[in-house]
């Protein structure tokens, strides 16, 4: 199971994520909060807001109470690695 070790807001809705399997990557989660138009995403359009998350139960965490599964997380940081692929199916992220 991935979770997240440690997190650090870099600029805009941009995020670096430590996860337990050793990898680092980054995250731009611009258009998840932008495009979903829920009331608990709206609030997180405020960068001042957005960039206020903790790492908590293994992933991000917003004041809100909004977070984010972690396997979303990995993926959109290495979504262009072809060799997570069985693992992005296993998941459903593609096909």
């Amino acid at each position: 199971m991935i979770s997240i070790i440690n997190a650090k807001h870099l600029r805009d809705y941009k995020i670096k994520i430590e996860f337990n399997d050793g990898r680092i990557g980054e995250v731009d989660l611009k258009e998840t909060i932008t495009g979903d138009h829920r009331p608990i995403f709206n609030q997180l359009k405020d960068i001042n807001l957005f960039k206020n998350f903790k790492v908590e139960c293994d992933t991000l965490i917003w004041p809100n109470e909004l977070d984010i599964a972690p396997e979303y997380l990995y993926f959109q940081s290495f979504k262009d690695d072809s060799r997570l692929n069985g693992q992005f199916k296993k998941w459903g992220y593609i096909g």
